[in-house]
Parts: C-alpha cells; sequence; structure tokens
C-alpha cells in the first residue's frame, strides 16, 4: 500500500472479496529530507514519493479497513536502484527504475515479507491482469489502455505471476475513483505521482549532478557526418530523443539526439527520420506468456511497444540466443533507447516477452 487511490482500492477490493488481507508500505529513501552527507559523499536527495504522509495515509486506509498494517524498511534496496540508475545514464543508456522497483521490490522482497508473514499471496494497484496462458502463470494488459501498467510488469517471473493478485486489472481509472468515494477512503481525490518518485520534478539531471556531478565531462555535440555542432556538459545529461535543452543555436531546423556515445562522450544529433528504427536488438529476453523464440526458427508475431505511453506496433521476435531477440517493426519506431524497455503482446493483450533495448538498427525507409 503506497498511500494512493490504487492500492488503497485494491485492499478494499480483496477485503470484499472475502480475503484475509495485510497491508504493507514499502519504505524507500523518503519519509524525511535526507540528512547532510559526509564530505566527499554523493548528496541524497528527498523523493517525491513514499513519504511519511504518504505512509500515514496508507496507515488510515488500513485502519478503516480493519487490516493490519506494515511499514517495511528498504531504504538500502531502494539506495542500489537509484546508484543503477545513475550507472546507467553515464553509460549512455536511458534506463527505467519503476520496472526494477516492480521486480526486485514489489515482487521481490516484498514476496519474501509476505512469505515471513504466512501470506499466500501478493496484491498491488497495477493496472495489469494476471492468469493462466498456455497452462502456465501468464501476464495480460489491463482493461484501461490509458493506465495499462503491464509494460512495467514485464520481467516478473513466472513464480512472481503465479503468485501476484491485481485487483484493478479489469477497471478504469475512474471506476476505482468512484469506488473510494463510496467506501469513504481518504485517498480518493488524491493526486497521482507522475514522476519517478526519487526525481522531484522530473529533472533526472538534478539526481546525476548531485551524485555524480565529478563524471560529467564536458563533449562535443556532432551530426551524423561527424561535423562538431557545439559543446555540452555531460552526455549523460541526454536522452536519445530528446530536442529541448539542446542549447544550439542557428540550426535551420529542429534538432534531436539521436545516439550517444559514452567513451569519447559524443552525443550525435539529427532530424526526426534519424531517430526511426526498423528493429531493435534486446537482451535480457524474459517469455513471460510464450517461450523465447529459438535462434534459427520462426518468428514470433505480436505486437510490441518500446515505450511505456507507446501504442503497441506490428512487430515479430527472432530469436538470437543467450537471451536475445531482434525485434522487427513492420513501420518505422521512433526514439527508441537503449536502455529501455521493449515487450511483445498478442492480439487478446497478453505480453509473449520483454527485455531491454541494446540498439536501434535504423536503416533505409521501409519499401525502399
Amino acid at each position: 500500500m503506497s498511500g494512493g487511490v490504487d492500492s488503497s482500492v485494491a485492499a478494499a477490493l480483496l477485503r470484499e472479496e472475502g480475503h484475509e488481507v495485510a497491508g504493507l508500505f514499502l519504505r524507500g529513501a523518503g519519509g524525511k529530507d535526507p540528512p547532510a552527507p559526509a564530505p566527499g559523499a554523493p548528496r541524497r536527495l528527498p523523493r517525491g514519493c513514499c513519504s511519511a504522509e504518504d505512509a500515514a495515509d496508507a496507515a488510515r486506509v488500513a485502519d478503516l479497513l480493519g487490516i493490519p498494517f506494515y511499514a517495511a524498511d528498504f531504504s538500502e534496496d531502494f539506495e542500489g536502484l537509484v546508484e543503477g540508475f545513475v550507472a546507467e545514464y553515464l553509460r549512455g543508456r536511458t534506463p527505467n527504475p519503476c520496472i526494477l522497483c516492480n521486480r526486485d521490490l514489489k515482487f521481490g522482497r516484498a514476496l519474501e515479507y509476505a512469505r515471513a508473514l504466512r501470506c499466500d499471496r501478493v496484491a498491488t494497484g497495477h493496472y495489469a491482469r494476471a492468469g493462466a496462458r498456455g497452462g502456465r502463470p501468464g501476464l495480460r494488459a489491463g482493461a484501461d489502455p490509458a493506465k495499462d501498467q503491464s509494460y512495467v510488469l514485464f520481467p516478473l517471473s513466472r513464480e512472481a505471476l503465479s503468485l501476484a493478485l491485481f485487483p484493478l486489472g479489469g477497471l478504469r481509472k475512474g471506476e476505482v475513483r468512484e469506488k473510494a468515494r463510496s467506501l469513504g477512503l481518504p485517498t480518493a481525490d488524491k493526486a497521482e505521482s507522475q514522476d519517478i518518485c526519487f526525481v522531484p520534478g522530473g529533472d533526472y539531471r538534478e539526481v546525476l549532478r548531485a551524485r555524480a556531478g565529478a563524471a560529467l565531462r564536458p563533449g562535443e555535440f556532432r551530426d551524423g557526418e561527424g561535423r562538431v555542432l557545439g559543446a555540452h556538459g555531460g552526455a549523460a545529461l541526454f536522452t536519445v530523443g530528446q530536442r529541448r535543452g539542446l542549447g544550439i543555436r542557428g540550426s535551420p531546423r529542429p534538432l534531436y539526439v539521436t545516439a550517444i556515445d559514452a567513451g569519447t562522450g559524443a552525443v550525435t544529433l539529427g532530424e526526426p527520420a534519424d531517430l526511426e528504427a526498423r528493429s531493435v536488438v534486446v537482451g535480457g529476453w524474459n517469455p513471460v506468456s510464450a517461450e523465447e523464440p529459438a535462434p534459427g526458427g520462426g518468428p514470433l508475431p505480436g505486437r510490441a511497444k518500446v515505450r511505456r505511453g507507446q501504442d503497441p506496433q506490428e512487430a515479430s521476435a527472432e530469436g538470437l540466443g543467450g537471451g536475445r531477440v531482434r525485434l522487427r517493426f513492420a513501420g518505422p519506431v521512433r526514439a527508441a533507447a537503449p536502455g529501455q524497455a521493449a515487450v511483445l503482446y498478442d492480439a487478446e493483450g497478453w505480453v509473449l516477452g520483454g527485455g531491454w533495448i541494446e540498439a536501434a538498427e535504423r536503416g533505409p525507409a521501409w519499401g525502399s
């Protein structure tokens, strides 16, 4: 229970169904402003959620529902997620820490905690659906396409999925808020957190400057031919697809970040067409609801997306071996960034598998 409306209603629905429910609040690095760092140590930033106020809201809901409430301190684990987030940017990649938080904390450490409490299942307020596909645990997109969160749950193991409950999977956001109001829950009209929880204000560069400022090295902006266009303060401060904040003046056309070389510090800029990928190579493939495609075997057809807010596009997965696949798209996919997730679905919304983008393969225009 995060102290938001979704997890509050999830707990309430399970209670109504007759389950014996206990609420668990995961304390990360927040709850109060961090102490001043020791000389030479990285500065820890205050967090945008999982605060003392959120914990109090979750406790009030638990009290109203008449269920036990626990708060677990996972701050050390969470600190590791933040460090990994910074390290990925320094490698020129664009990480998604929310996916790792779901895998490692909400369905990792929290599952361990549930077992210690002798609980049988772990439930969350995610808009997704768990069920059986082909005789084994599977994951399916939520009924509300505007809120579907199956993308951020793709790395869950089949064991975790077999123990997962998603009470909101068949509901829409408006229905959830209405349910919360009908129950008099204090979180019914609480605003949603839109940003990464440890990036208040949504500017991840503040986290990088606070934690890895000494590792940021000036570099050059270049075009696709290698010509120097200008200078920047650190390649890690940019992401593939970025347009704003480049500081390039005098260009007759809009420029976008198309590639980042962490080794040389070069940030390549180009036009929108330069961001279009025909395929992506994906590592760490997790075969969620289907077997991993074998090298040399037939492609696994489906619909894929390379960003959470993107509509899935027709694609197929070809096995490369070693947990790596190539996703080929029927049409151009824009701004596929190394470090982001690529997730493949079938026509009914079942997650066939997903992994981490290693490289976007760009080539001639389709039909040429």
